[in-house]
């Protein structure tokens, strides 16, 4: 990278931290951030799954939807405008997961939606919110006041001790379950804090004011069962846990049918349902609900040790014939100790065990469409 194009990368308040921990710093979203520490990926990963990992997220986008009418709903109902999901139904102190889609059906983003209880709190993902934003501010407008939140970091703590390490500094963490979302007290400073994340892992992300995330952070790090955790790690982990990455798994020209995101679209917002379509490409998104889609996002086990990634081509023969899919996420996952990838398939390709071979360097290597999540997720019920 040349010098003036790392000048231009922006920083998280927390790079400084990160400089003094060893990480090594590379270009991720427009941001300088840590793809290691001196632990290395691997070590990362297991630690979180054991122990606790703690991440700096404080690239992705912090929104805020505040009611014109003072209604929490009205805002829920004019979000319901741009998302399939069901806002209105998220009750105080809880959050959901949602995605934009566009005109065709497709995805601009995947988001958190967290119902505040006088106003809605979103999460977007780093590349895409200055668009998130922009589209929000085109299209509900008339409904709500549209804040963005660039004064706040936000920090992830995942693995089976962040209760315990989290409990020390926030006297509320252990009665918050899976998907609880909400204003909380984490050592003196006014955070919000859901329990939720992108491991797979029980865990908690914290939005906290920009000038409090380092003396935070680090009074978090002082607990001996928490470590401070890269990018490289986070997408083994996710990757194991079966999450979609935005750009990769999912974009603009996959539906949430077409993603396996079926489970994430409440039956209000389906055909029959009390407040059906409504939201951009509802007539193509409610057609593949209704008639099922061509293709299908699924996991993949190879049959080797060889790491099958991200753009292999898969096909149904050793050799010859035409590509019928390709591989979207793909590594070696530390848990399970073998490759694992997510890729898209013909649906009538896509039943658990079908065996496949991906293109890698030439050769074609077995591998066989997998359950998902590859490890199974410990988030607390």
């Amino acid at each position: 990278m040349l010098a003036h194009d790392q000048d231009s990368l922006k920083r998280t308040p927390l790079y400084d931290l990160h400089v003094s921990l060893g990480g090594k710093m590379v270009p991720f979203a427009g941001y300088d951030m840590p793809v290691q520490y001196p632990a290395g990926v691997l070590k990362e990963h297991l630690h979180t799954r054991s122990k606790a990992g703690l991440f700096d997220v404080s690239h992705m986008g912090q929104l805020a939807l505040w009611p014109k009418s003072g209604n929490v709903e009205d805002a829920a109902r004019a979000l319901e405008r741009l998302v399939p999901q069901d806002i209105v139904a998220i009750a105080a102190g809880r959050q959901r997961y949602a995605q934009f889609t566009n005109d065709d059906g497709g995805i601009l983003d995947d988001l958190m939606v967290a119902n505040f209880g006088d106003h809605l709190f979103l999460v977007v993902n780093a590349a895409c919110k200055a668009e998130d934003e922009a589209h929000l501010r085109a299209n509900l407008s008339d409904a709500c006041v549209i804040e963005q939140l660039a004064d706040r970091a936000l920090i992830a703590l995942q693995g089976p001790k962040a209760e315990a390490a989290l409990a020390k500094f926030c006297a509320d963490a252990p009665a918050m379950t899976f998907m609880d979302a909400g204003p909380h007290e984490v050592a003196g400073i006014k955070c919000f804090v859901s329990r939720s994340g992108y491991t797979g892992e029980d865990g908690f992300e914290i939005s906290v004011p920009s000038g409090d995330a380092e003396r935070l952070a680090k009074m978090l790090l002082e607990d001996p069962d928490v470590l401070p955790i890269g990018l490289g790690a986070r997408d083994s982990l996710r990757l194991e846990a079966g999450l979609c990455l935005y750009g990769h798994d999912i974009d603009t020209t996959t539906t949430p049918v077409e993603a396996a995101l079926e489970w994430s679209v409440q039956k209000s917002r389906r055909t029959g349902g009390a407040r059906a379509g409504g939201f951009p490409g509802a007539a193509k998104i409610l057609a593949h609900f209704d008639g099922g889609a061509s293709r299908r996002r699924v996991g993949l086990r190879a049959e080797g040790r060889a790491p099958v990634r991200e753009g292999a081509l898969l096909f149904v023969d050793a050799a010859g014939g035409e590509r019928i899919g390709q591989v979207t996420s793909g590594g070696f996952g530390p848990s399970l100790n073998a490759p694992v990838a997510m890729g898209y398939v013909p649906t009538n390709l896509s039943a658990l065990g079908t065996k496949l071979f991906a293109e890698v360097r030439g050769q074609r290597l077995p591998l066989a469409v997998a359950a998902m999540p590859f490890v199974k997720n410990t988030y607390k019920r």
